[in-house]
């Protein structure tokens, strides 16, 4: 069976189509780039209701499928910003409904650890998922996938693009702050906030501004905001992992193609004697193809929606899922 799935929860469009054995035929993205300062939703979801429709069409022609083929559809239900999720619903809905097949509507954050399962061959590992907005330690536990540690603010990506924003970096600054980083030989120290299996990153992101003002350099300041935060992350993944006694690691969300986080997280994954993971990159920012497999795995574990079932949850927790693929597959 093949499924079509369409993310649109916070600046990306994308639209994935994927094989019921996990085979990806087609993952396209058509990303928002605001001209100044950051998203705006709305704008954000015109952009998305303008390219939806041929951002499917072109999914369509590089899987060399036709909509006749396509056997489910989902959608990123949440969470998100609503405007956007909206928009991938109702062309969702749109296309369950003039194609008479189902529609299967699935949490994001959840999206990106079955996909990262899947293409990287892990089994049951702790999740560190760092995007934009989500900064979350998950793992699976008694049927459901429980978030053991996360951020008390802002998320690490999300952190970034500000800081980087009022720095003078553009939006989008995380590859940015990687570069610059790379080129930097002070450390500075910076609030170190985790609190338990949690962490906050507002403090840092003051003091970070605090050191522009004084003149320090902007690849020191890099440096110093990546070591601090990422140090942060690994530091309450380790405590995950030890509480739960996972053996594996995954990294997640757009944040997770920073190659100085995974270099931390594997060395910590190394000296615990666990495994580290990662998808390739375009599954770890957002994407169609991991809520098409998503959709997938739900939709061949028996879940059922029909259309008044596909509300948008803005604030959808990770732990509001019951995971009955997983529970299915122990069978």
């Amino acid at each position: 069976m093949i499924t079509l799935g369409i993310e649109g929860t916070a600046h990306t469009l994308g639209v994935g189509i994927v094989e019921s054995d996990g085979r990806v035929l087609a993952n396209r993205v058509d990303m928002f780039r605001p001209p100044e300062g950051g998203l705006h939703p709305r704008e954000v979801a015109n952009h998305h209701s303008d390219v939806v429709a041929d951002v499917i069409s072109k999914a369509l022609d590089d899987a060399g499928l036709s909509t006749r083929d396509i056997d489910v559809v989902s959608f990123s239900m949440g969470p998100g910003l609503g405007p956007c999720l909206r928009i991938a619903a109702t062309a969702a809905r749109a296309l369950s409904s003039s194609l008479k097949i189902p529609i299967i509507g699935v949490n994001h954050c959840i999206a990106h650890i079955e996909i990262g399962r899947i293409q990287t061959g892990c089994e049951d590992p702790a999740l560190l998922y760092a995007s934009g907005g989500n900064t979350q330690v998950i793992a699976y536990a008694d049927d459901r996938y429980r978030i053991f540690g996360e951020t008390q603010d802002i998320g690490i990506g999300n952190m970034l693009d500000k800081l980087g924003r009022d720095l003078g970096m553009g939006f989008y600054a995380g590859p940015v702050f990687e570069k610059l980083a790379k080129e930097g030989d002070r450390f500075y120290e910076l609030p170190y906030s985790v609190k338990g299996m949690d962490v906050a990153f507002s403090g840092l992101m003051t003091a970070a501004l605090a050191l522009h003002r004084k003149g320090v350099r902007l690849e020191d300041i890099a440096l110093s905001v990546q070591e601090t935060a990422f140090a942060m992350l690994t530091e309450v993944t380790e405590r995950a992992m030890a509480h739960i006694g996972k053996d594996e690691v995954l990294l997640g969300g757009g944040v997770a193609q920073n190659m100085r986080l995974r270099e931390m997280v594997a060395e910590m994954a190394h000296e615990r004697g666990a495994e580290m993971y990662v998808p390739d990159r375009r599954f770890c920012m957002d994407n169609g193809a991991m809520i098409a497999w998503l959709g997938w795995e739900m939709y061949n574990s028996g879940v059922r929606m029909g259309i008044p079932d596909t509300g948008v949850l803005q604030r959808f927790r990770t732990d509001e899922v019951e995971v009955t693929w997983r529970r299915a597959a122990l069978r």
